[in-house]
């Protein structure tokens, strides 16, 4: 029996029981592949429920404001995603009449939607024969094949992409792409598959060669930057608070947070404190400082590294365009932020 065909009858014995597999409906299966976009199943699962919930058709995500999709969204990261959920929702219900393009050429065109995602709705939605290629089936491919080619290199999206192209049975794409996804995923993982058990170790070349370790090839590293916050969580007269939207680009766009303070390097106590104090935007001079956890939270993204402190200043006065702490838990927040709210708060709010 050939690759594909015991591929495909591995898949069929194997595969996971997901609501996204139970339809060909292009809505749901755009949604899925975005939200599962750098993200593990297990935690995309309960937010796919959640959207669809909220918004069962690409309508009414499309009539929805933004702050409201950031905010089923929070927790899941790479919010960029969201945005241009939100954005390819409204190109869809507002200018295609509520249906998507029934075409890999014309999926491209929606924001948000590149090769991958393009290639995933067009063979499970409209049975297309174009071969899906994401970080699964490099790896799937590269052990498989034995290729040795750098995945982060210029030319490997097309060698690989042609690699599948030649498994794809044409009558049958649907199926063989989610059976190269979720191999990838359940079977021929990153670090120590069980190789003993896999349908393809008496031709798998990186099996046959002692290589599983060392394919796929990865050579270009991530490089990180190092930030440094300090968010100031604002204590009124009134026990209320101060939030502000994160407007520029980059990481947590249209998100919420409190006001902040970044450093371009790490500072004491006593310097953060002189920082704060000095603060022009506050309005106010602070009656009390104080530092609500002895220990920085380390939180990392993919190209960052975040060292945030967290700082209470207290007002003897009501500041202008504060709110309460049950209303400021409404708004969409990094998950960092949110998690230190409810934890700091959460007495507060029952």
């Amino acid at each position: 029996m050939g690759f594909s065909k015991s591929l495909i009858q591995w898949y069929l014995q194997n595969k996971r029981d997901l609501p996204w597999r139970k339809t060909v409906d292009p809505y749901y299966i755009w949604l899925s592949e975005i939200m599962l976009q750098q993200t593990r199943v297990a935690q995309g699962l309960p937010y796919f429920l959640k959207f669809t919930e909220a918004f069962p058709t690409v309508e009414d995500m499309a009539s929805a404001n933004e702050e409201h999709v950031l905010k089923l969204w929070q927790g899941l990261g790479y919010y960029s995603r969201a945005r241009n959920l939100h954005a390819t929702a409204k190109q869809v219900a507002f200018e295609m009449a509520g249906n998507f393009p029934d075409s890999y050429a014309g999926l491209l065109e929606l924001k948000g939607v590149g090769d991958y995602t393009a290639a995933a709705i067009a063979s499970i939605s409209y049975g297309e024969p174009v071969p899906v290629v994401d970080g699964n089936v490099y790896r799937v491919l590269a052990r498989y094949f034995g290729i040795e080619t750098d995945i982060s290199s210029s030319g490997a999206k097309k060698q690989f992409t042609e690699v599948a192209a030649s498994l794809l049975p044409k009558d049958d794409a649907a199926t063989f792409n989610q059976a190269m996804m979720e191999f990838g995923a359940l079977q021929c993982v990153p670090k120590n598959p069980d190789c003993g058990i896999c349908i393809f170790n008496k031709e798998c070349a990186a099996f046959l060669t002692g290589r599983v370790g060392q394919l796929p090839v990865k050579l270009k590293k991530t490089k990180v930057t190092d930030r440094f916050f300090n968010y100031l969580i604002i204590k009124d007269a009134a026990g209320n608070t101060v939030l502000q939207k994160r407007t520029a680009k980059g990481i947590w766009h249209n998100l919420y947070e409190f006001p902040l303070i970044e450093t371009e390097k790490e500072v004491s106590g006593m310097e953060a404190v002189l920082l704060i104090q000095a603060e022009g935007r506050l309005g106010f001079t602070p009656k009390s400082i104080t530092l609500l956890h002895p220990e920085r939270i380390l939180h990392k993204l993919s190209h960052q590294h975040l060292s945030i402190r967290f700082w209470e200043v207290e007002a003897d006065a009501i500041v202008p365009h504060a709110i309460d702490k049950a209303e400021a838990m409404k708004y969409p927040f990094p998950i960092v932020i949110h998690n230190f709210m409810e934890k700091h708060w959460g007495n507060d709010l029952l």
